[in-house]
């Protein structure tokens, strides 16, 4: 028998050290005049991308790039239109060639949906994953949730 899910413990905005603020569009919404479960991930990537392909964050080393190869998404409420979200990220784990974040979209001071999100970096002459740099992991500790030990990925 399979033990029944129980939904997540709710997010604080304030655990995670990334956040940027974002509009609700017109097009983000479905036929029930609510924002498309699909749009989801599309304000998930805005908050990664923003953070990882910023050079002056000096998460994107020449040669190499990051890719999304994992995206699970828990929906808390409705959001409609028109307003304004907050979008939040931490660093929750570090792997050989991965990070794995938790990001979460606010509105109203509500957490309307949450994501676990693992993104890897790529060899962009290879197309293989890269192993993360010393340089990297250092980079991503202002990032790292608040109340959640990251360790460094095993040797």
């Amino acid at each position: 028998m399979n033990a029944p899910l129980r939904p997540a413990a709710t997010p604080r905005l304030e655990d995670f050290p990334y956040r940027l603020s974002d509009n609700v569009r017109f097009a983000d919404l479905d036929p029930n005049q609510h924002v498309n479960n699909a749009v989801y991930a599309t304000y998930f990537e805005t908050g990664r991308v923003t953070l990882m392909k910023d050079r002056s964050y000096g998460l994107m080393p020449d040669g190499v790039t990051w890719i999304m190869v994992r995206l699970d998404m828990h929906f808390r409420a409705e959001l409609r239109w028109p307003g304004t979200i907050e979008l939040g990220l931490g660093v929750v784990r570090l792997g050989r060639t991965s990070v794995t974040f938790e990001q979460v979209v606010f509105s109203e001071g509500k957490c309307i949906a949450s994501a676990t999100s693992v993104g890897v970096m790529l060899d962009e002459a290879t197309r293989r994953p890269a192993p993360l740099t010393a340089e990297v992991i250092e980079k991503l500790r202002p990032w790292h949730k608040r109340g959640v030990e990251v360790a460094p990925p095993a040797a």
